[in-house]
């Protein structure tokens, strides 16, 4: 959480001094685990920096996927326009290259505006398309494939990827069966997974990374869990079960949603399910943490340092 006290410190850069004639646009990126408070980092620096927020989140994307996904309610938005919630049916699948294309029509839009873009998740890869300017192989999806393959575990995936291609499969996310099906999908049309291409960026780029110790992160999850499922949770997944999303759509679409769907076919008990969540949530935390130590770029703070925050903000907005 920001801290109130700190907040005063923070300066306001004029528009002027954002987007100087002849220099590069700039964007802010807030990254980080989940529960570390990126989203209130994220409209607090809207306000303060005249901008607008872009949503790094590969569930938030998904109509319907508000409490299990942790999306921001407009009450929590406080006024800043956000964008990227909501723009994709759960049916469909979503991934970087769409993002990538939605994001730079967002970012466009944004500095139109002579607004500051800042763009906040978790989601290394979404992050990664902007950040590195990614290339991604031009391989269309493959219905039948698809559906062969979402009958199969992420273990056996891997195992299917790993035949396909040893390479990718060395630094793929081995629990991720979205990802791991696309690998495969296009491992079989190109014969291998290519290395994604990165051409010259088209911002100026600020990453700010935002984590806590482990055992405040630990208690945050457990209570945004207990939170959630006071909210609704459960009946949100039912819902969208009653919608006409597969049990095993609802298993793609992140931990709250597999292990609520277990719960729901009788398959796991309550107190199974919630321990579930907490446990899978964890081993997400280090999946994360781990994808983006690789990017020595990130400048890294507790989410309380909201002066330091805001002094490498001023420097970077004001050159």
């Amino acid at each position: 959480m920001v801290d109130a006290h700190d907040s005063k410190s923070c300066g306001v850069i004029h528009e002027s001094s954002i987007l100087s004639p002849g220099t590069m646009q700039k964007i802010l990126v807030i990254l980080g685990p989940t529960a570390t408070g990126k989203s209130e980092l994220a409209v607090t620096l809207a306000k303060k920096y005249k901008g607008e927020v872009i949503s790094a989140d590969s569930r938030q994307v998904y109509k319907g996927l508000d409490l299990g996904s942790g999306k921001i309610t407009k009450n929590e938005m406080g006024g800043i326009a956000h964008h990227l919630l909501d723009v994709a049916n759960p049916k469909e699948k979503f991934g970087p290259d769409r993002f990538k294309q939605l994001c730079e029509a967002s970012i466009a839009l944004i500095l139109s505006k002579g607004k500051v873009p800042i763009l906040a998740g978790g989601t290394g890869y979404y992050i990664q398309s902007i950040v590195n300017n990614m290339v991604y192989p031009p391989v269309p999806p493959d219905i039948k494939l698809r559906k062969q393959l979402e009958r199969k575990t992420p273990a056996e995936l891997y195992e299917i990827l790993k035949k396909a291609d040893k390479k990718r499969s060395s630094t793929i996310d081995k629990y991720n069966k979205v990802r791991l099906i696309r690998a495969i999908e296009i491992a079989r049309s190109m014969g291998s997974v290519p290395d994604l291409i990165t051409i010259p960026p088209k911002y100026a780029i600020l990453e700010i990374g935002i984590d806590i110790d482990d055992e405040e992160l630990k208690r945050r999850i457990s209570t945004r869990l207990n939170e959630r499922l006071k909210k609704g949770m459960i009946g949100e997944v039912s819902s969208l079960r009653a919608s006409g999303l597969t049990w095993k759509r609802l298993e793609t679409l992140g931990i709250e949603y597999k292990n609520i769907s277990l719960f729901l076919r009788k398959k796991i008990s309550r107190d199974e399910m919630k321990r579930g969540i907490e446990k899978e949530t964890w081993h997400y935390v280090k999946r994360q943490r781990t994808w983006f130590k690789r990017d020595k770029k990130i400048k890294w703070f507790h989410p309380n340092e909201l002066t330091q925050i805001c002094g490498e903000i001023q420097k970077f907005l004001s050159h």
